[in-house]
This record gives C-alpha cells, sequence and structure tokens, in this order.
C-alpha cells in the first residue's frame, strides 16, 4: 500500500518533471502544503525529504522550498571525470597516519603532499577530491600531470555527506553521494597515490567498462 508520504512526493514530482512547477520556483508554504494534502507537517516534511534527496527541490532555512535549476551531468570513467572541470588547488604537506598509511602502503610519519582539489561548472562545486602522494613522488606540477599508473582499483560506495562536504558542495546533508576511494599503482606494485573523490548524487554517475579477450587455438591432430 502507497503511504501519504509516497502518493505525496509522486504529486509534487510529476508537477516537477512536467513543468507545471518550474526550475526556480517557490512552493508553497509547508503548513500551506501541509492543509492541501490533508497530512500533518511532518508527514508533509517527510514528502519533500525524498524530492530534496533526488535533487527537485532545495530547502533554503528562512526561505522555503524552491524546484532545483537542472544541473549539468557527471560521469566518472576510469579515474576521470567528463565533462571536465574548472579546477582549484590546494597544497598541503602532512605526515602519514591511520588509513591514510594504511592505504598508501607506508609507515606511519611517512611525508605525504596533498592535493585538495574543487571542481567548477556553472560557477558551481560538482566535485571535491583529497590526493595524496608520497612526497618523494609528489612533483611540481598536480597529480594527474603524471605519467599514468600501471593499476588502479577504484571502490565506490554511497552514503550521506559530512558536515564539511555538505557546505564545500553547498549540498543538503540529506542528499546522498558518490564516494569513490581510488589506489594507483606502478608496475612494481608501490602505491603511488590515494584519493579520496566526492561527487553529489544528483549529477554524478560511475561507469565502468569491461572488456573481454578472447583466446583463439586450433586443436592438435
Amino acid at each position: 500500500m502507497t503511504s501519504l508520504r509516497d502518493t505525496i512526493a509522486a504529486d509534487l514530482r510529476t508537477q516537477i518533471t512536467t513543468g507545471h512547477l518550474k526550475p526556480g520556483e517557490r512552493l508553497p508554504s509547508e503548513p500551506q502544503l501541509a492543509a492541501h494534502y490533508k497530512v500533518s507537517t511532518p508527514t508533509l516534511r517527510n514528502a519533500l525529504a525524498f524530492l530534496q534527496a533526488e535533487g527537485l527541490i532545495d530547502k533554503l532555512h528562512g526561505k522555503g522550498n524552491y524546484v532545483r535549476r537542472p544541473l549539468s551531468r557527471l560521469t566518472y570513467e576510469g579515474g576521470a571525470l567528463t565533462p571536465t572541470l574548472h579546477l582549484t588547488v590546494r597544497t598541503t604537506q602532512l605526515r602519514a597516519q591511520g588509513m591514510l598509511a594504511t592505504l598508501l602502503k607506508v609507515p606511519s610519519r611517512t611525508p605525504l603532499t596533498e592535493f585538495l582539489c574543487i571542481g567548477h561548472a556553472d560557477e558551481s562545486p560538482h566535485s571535491l577530491a583529497r590526493i595524496y602522494i608520497p612526497r618523494d613522488l609528489a612533483a611540481a606540477e598536480p597529480p594527474w600531470c603524471r605519467q599514468r599508473p600501471a593499476e588502479v582499483q577504484d571502490r565506490v560506495t554511497a552514503r550521506l555527506p559530512t558536515s564539511e562536504e555538505a557546505a564545500t558542495l553547498r549540498i543538503t546533508p540529506a542528499l546522498a553521494i558518490l564516494a569513490i576511494t581510488r589506489i594507483s599503482t606502478d608496475p612494481t606494485g608501490r602505491v603511488i597515490e590515494a584519493a579520496h573523490l566526492v561527487l553529489p548524487g544528483d549529477r554524478a554517475e560511475a561507469l565502468f567498462t569491461t572488456h573481454h579477450t578472447t583466446e583463439k587455438g586450433g586443436a592438435e591432430g
């Protein structure tokens, strides 16, 4: 049986996707919507939270709920993002400890260079990445200018953002994100880079392609 929350969310979703409610338009107040749908305010807010998580509306504290303007989509494939974003980069020197030491397979206190990269499109932040490289490997140029690694392993999870991630990406804490941990190794198996990439779930997807090879052999007589 469909709940009232789902019914309200479906009705508002239809109004948004069909253009009845237009991008940038303010929704009626929550008390007005609750009265219109004959539900309690908590039920109404649960329905709105669904639409927030889908990226269809934004809730601006003190101002109300607004239909979100369409956002450009990002695709993460093979360690790269398309379309290419304008990056701002901040470099920090630190030492490995805890999970960083484990990911990079280095002793605790090993000197590292961190590259904090924020990708922008249309004046809006679309990606957040923290890239860690052993200091003896970190060149003067950013890490993506270096030679390609021999192997890259991506681990992708969906979760809610931390307060810092939500603030940096200017998203609601209720919006799920794609969190990607990327480990790059050289031909000897040494980890040369560990990266944490965060992408808003309403505008990003991860694409993985598998190439199968078939060996052909003739029968021996």
